[in-house]
């Protein structure tokens, strides 16, 4: 046997097998690595998008005028309810 334990294990085998072998075991790393990638950019943009939005001021209007309209309705819905807030306040 040669100095190398395992080298008799492919010494009937055609070298093209153990070179896709390899191919095929860095073309795995490499794909897990480009999608790990792909999915942490898509996780920044959507994260920064979240971000992006929270400070918008549309939500803030958003909220301002939900407030507004439920008030209204509330007003609408019980007229006494508002009668007696201002007498008693």
């Amino acid at each position: 046997m040669s100095s190398q334990p395992f080298m008799w294990l492919f010494s009937g085998m055609n070298n093209q097998y153990t070179r896709r072998e390899v191919f095929c075991r860095n073309t795995c790393h490499d794909l897990k690595r480009f999608w790990e990638r792909e999915i942490g950019k898509q996780t920044y943009y959507r994260e920064s998008e979240e971000h992006r939005l929270g400070r918008s001021a549309l939500r803030k209007l958003r909220e301002e005028w939900k407030q507004k309209l439920e008030t209204k309705l509330r007003l609408r819905n019980n007229p006494e309810d508002t009668e007696k807030r201002t007498n008693v306040g």
